[in-house]
């Protein structure tokens, strides 16, 4: 029972995890106490990693054409065909296209792989998905793409302006670790800059709901509101920037008048934003995929940077513009040049660059422009330019936009070479070679977080089948290609070795990434540590005013912001994103029943007055459209969303639900500087969908669904999900035995008054399937009835009731996912415990208590409790 210290595989926060096996196979999670990210803390997802690692839909073995192979039949195969496409179309044929959840020795080794040896720079990311605006932001005005800050930062800022970024489910570890510090400096002030009102807003001194793609004109205005009242630092502009006046030029006509009219936003309230930014030293500007996941994102990044530039506000402690990535290793790829339009070791296409990196490499035929970006990428394959792609650890045919279209183009590809853990995703479907990746707990290397801090990922878990880690995947197809002598590895730690060495290589400290003081480092200990790292560690940058520019100087970037957008008669604007217990396409986190306990289907939030225009009720069934795509999802009915908008999570894939991918519906239009695809808006319509008959089933196999509507999400000792038909099913016998595969008797009971019937099957005390119909959105407890699915000596009186007696408590639909705590014991801890704070109702039921993520839910059950009372 050793307690390997390793690295969460979740968002960029990069907590430390102890990962302990225990002797009946399962494997004990906590937070790493003396992690510099988490201290640890966990959140939800975190505390559930030992849940996730079962063997279930693991592929295990090599497969061609749907057949197991051996490894040396599918690694030859695969050189074989690159080769030959190489040969006859040219390296710009063929593609990789990574992910942010490989490690950094993977990444190396396949940049290498495509850039230094096959000579194409045709190797992208699902990184370019989440934060590519920001490394453009970053080079456009520092020279070099380089996080300033550090998590410290946060803690010690007298102000936090939080931009698109919904910390409280998306990173809640750096979300808990800024309650903490409000907590002991009520004085600090926060401010929300989300169209949504979400669980932030529970810390936020100021919610600013602004209009889809604000966000530029509020900070350009900002910039010269800093410039009208003297908020601005002379003395910094003039020793250290340049670029300052054209900015201005760009900017003194965006009063506070034209800011409203461009945002939405109260003048008001844009006024006091702009005071409390102007009085406060100290402020530290976090953005996320709000502003990266846009057609403007690279202007929305410059022109929070220009705000910090013209007070002088960066590199010291408590300020600075922070960009926080969304997985676990985006940073780690940037750095070795895992996007098509980078080099290696920060390195840019320039001919100094490559000229460097080829000599290092010595690799004559290395690439000599960028390659191209992950939209374009998936295009120019739907166009047959493309003739090969090999998918490393990535879903695009559900992560990317126009998902359909890149499912078709996929569909189309002579070659599709996929490596994973999961032999079920929408993606590996497509594939014509499976490569049996491994995974979480069986990889050795390093990731690199949002502050620059780079961790060891280690394993504790022996490789399942016949799994092999990418690096060595990726290793053995290059020396089959004639590649050997550059890629004679037997470990991960060469590998890392080289790539500090190249970072190292030639840098007389004009670049940025710089790990030369690890050189001599042990890999087997190596303590999580900051870059650049020359002497020793830098826990921020830019303090001494000096960029990686040529002159030295930071450069601002004058924004023109575009102008307010409006969709059209009829439509919405959607937002997409995630929730707090899910990732990315759930192929890990869904196999965690506690995870999907608090949103177990696709949804979509839509305000109360947009909903009665539509006669979309309460929990109903709505159909999206786009001319890019459908989806079918639940009504979250909620006046948290603005009227006119939507707000739909990404994370359904073909293998949850019957029609959930939402980015089928948005477009592939992208930022002209970044190529970062704007995912955060679409023009969509809306409409109820009509469905004679709605079901809820659980059941101990995994059943064969073919509703019009289904959606499936794991129980503890089997399956929950939910059931939509358009026309109730003639011989109900034959459909339960097809859907549940079995031939038994259910026993049944039906209500004639109201339409609702309920079939039961008990094998020996233990419930193997029950289904619940209404015409309207089954009413029956849900949690109740998944839970039903561990007990023995059930009878089929007590499935049928579709609710719990008197001696059985339900605790109601779950709230807090790390103790599994549901809303009825909440608000029971309220009314009849006295509980009057989230605190007291941690004491007595645990909720909230952990990663924190529910505190906004459990105020709200408070409150209402509160209103009850007092009517």
């Amino acid at each position: 029972m050793k307690t390997t210290r390793t690295t969460c595989p979740y968002c960029g926060v990069g907590c430390g995890v102890l990962a302990t096996p225990q002797p009946d196979g399962s494997v004990t999670i906590a937070g790493d106490p003396d992690h510099p990210a988490n201290f640890g803390r966990l959140c939800s997802k975190g505390s559930a990693l030992g849940e996730t690692l079962s063997l279930d839909g693991r592929l295990l073995h090599p497969e061609i054409a749907d057949k197991r192979v051996t490894w040396d039949e599918a690694l030859g195969h695969i050189a074989g065909r690159f080769t030959r496409i190489i040969a006859e179309h040219g390296p710009d044929a063929v593609a990789i296209y990574g992910s942010g959840q490989l490690l950094t020795e993977d990444y190396y080794l396949a940049n290498k792989l495509m850039k230094g040896f096959v000579g194409t720079a045709n190797i992208d990311t699902n990184s370019r998905l989440c934060m590519a605006s920001s490394v453009a932001g970053h080079k456009r005005a520092f020279g070099s793409d380089t996080v300033p800050g550090n998590y410290e930062d946060l803690e010690q800022a007298d102000l936090i302006v939080l931009v698109g970024s919904n910390l409280g489910w998306c990173h809640p570890v750096l979300y808990q670790r800024i309650a903490a510090a409000r907590a002991q400096r009520p004085e600090m002030k926060i401010v929300l800059i989300d169209p949504r009102r979400t669980v932030t807003n529970e810390i936020a001194d100021l919610h600013l709901p602004i209009g889809p793609d604000g966000d530029s004109a509020l900070f350009v205005g900002l910039l010269a509101h800093l410039a009208q009242t003297g908020a601005t630092d002379p003395a910094y502009i003039a020793a250290h920037t340049s670029g300052f006046d054209a900015a201005l030029l760009a900017a003194e006509d965006w009063d506070i008048a034209r800011v409203a009219a461009a945002t939405g936003l109260a003048p008001l309230a844009i006024s006091h934003f702009y005071d409390l930014f102007a009085r406060t030293e100290k402020v530290v500007t976090v953005y996320s995929q709000g502003v990266n996941q846009s057609a403007a994102g690279s202007d929305k990044v410059n022109a929070i940077i220009n705000c910090h530039l013209a007070s002088g506000r960066i590199g010291r402690p408590g300020m600075g513009p922070f960009s926080v990535t969304g997985q676990p290793n985006a940073m780690g790829g940037r750095e070795v040049g895992g996007l098509a339009n980078m080099l290696a070791a920060h390195m840019d296409f320039t001919p100094e660059a490559i000229d460097r990196v080829s000599r290092f490499w010595d690799a004559p035929n290395i690439a000599r422009k960028p390659g191209l970006k992950a939209v374009d990428l998936f295009a120019a394959m739907a166009r047959g330019e493309i003739k090969a792609v090999w998918i490393m650890a990535t879903n695009p045919v559900d992560s990317m936009p126009d998902a359909d279209a890149v499912r078709a183009a996929l569909a189309a590809c002579p070659l599709v070479v996929v490596s994973d853990m999961n032999r079920h995703t929408d993606t590996m479907d497509l594939a014509h070679i499976r490569l049996p990746a491994a995974g979480w707990g069986e990889k050795d290397g390093t990731v690199t977080n949002s502050e620059r801090r780079i961790s060891r990922q280690r394993p504790f878990l022996p490789l399942p089948g016949e799994a092999r880690p990418d690096w060595w995947i990726i290793k053995e197809v290059a020396r089959r290609m004639g590649h050997a002598k550059a890629f004679d590895y037997e470990t991960p730690s060469e590998i890392f070795a080289e790539h500090v060495a190249l970072s190292a290589f030639d840098n007389d400290g004009s670049r940025d990434f710089d790990l030369s003081g690890l050189i001599d480092a042990d890999y087997d200990t190596l303590a999580p540590v900051q870059w650049p790292i020359r002497t020793r560690p830098a826990a921020r940058m830019f303090g001494d005013g000096r960029f990686f520019t040529p002159d030295r100087k930071a450069r601002f970037v004058a924004i023109q912001p575009p102008p307010p957008f409006a969709p059209a008669p009829g439509g919405f604007i959607l937002n997409t994103g995630r929730v707090r217990d899910h990732w990315h396409t759930m192929t890990r986190t869904g196999k965690a029943a506690r995870l999907s306990a608090h949103m177990a289907e696709p949804f979509v939030e839509i305000h109360p007055d947009d909903a009665a225009r539509l006669g979309i009720r309460r929990a109903s069934l709505v159909r999206l459209s786009s001319r890019h795509g459908t989806a079918l999802v639940r009504a979250l009915v909620t006046d948290r969303q603005q009227r006119g908008q939507l707000f739909a999570p990404m994370h359904w894939t073909d293998q949850f639900a019957s029609n959930g991918r939402i980015d089928a519906l948005v477009p592939g239009k992208t930022d002209p500087v970044s190529g970062q695809p704007a995912l955060k808006m679409a023009q969509v319509h809306a409409e109820p969908a009509a469905m004679r008959l709605h079901g809820y089933f659980v059941a101990a196999e995994n059943p064969r669904l073919s509703s019009e509507y289904w959606a499936i999400a794991p129980a503890l000792g089997g399956w929950r999900g939910e059931l939509g038909f358009t026309a109730e099913p003639a011989d109900w016998p034959a459909f339960l035995a097809v859907t549940f595969g079995t031939e038994s008797q259910f026993q049944s009971i039906r209500d004639d008054r109201n339409g609702r019937r309920a079939f039961a099957l008990i094998e020996n005390g233990r419930l193997v399937a029950a289904l619940y119909t209404s015409p309207d959105p089954v009413l029956v407890s849900r949690q109740w009835a998944a839970g039903l699915l561990a007990e023995t000596g059930l009878s089929a009186s007590i499935v049928l009731a579709g609710r719990p007696g008197s001696d059985r408590p339900d605790g109601g639909a779950v709230v807090c996912s790390c103790f599994s705590v549901g809303i009825n014991t909440i608000a029971d801890a309220v009314a009849r415990q006295g509980c009057s704070s989230v605190e007291a109702v941690g004491a007595v039921t645990r909720a909230g208590t952990n990663c924190g993520s529910c505190r906004a839910e459990i105020r709200s059950i408070l409150d209402a409790n509160r209103l009850a009372a007092a009517e």
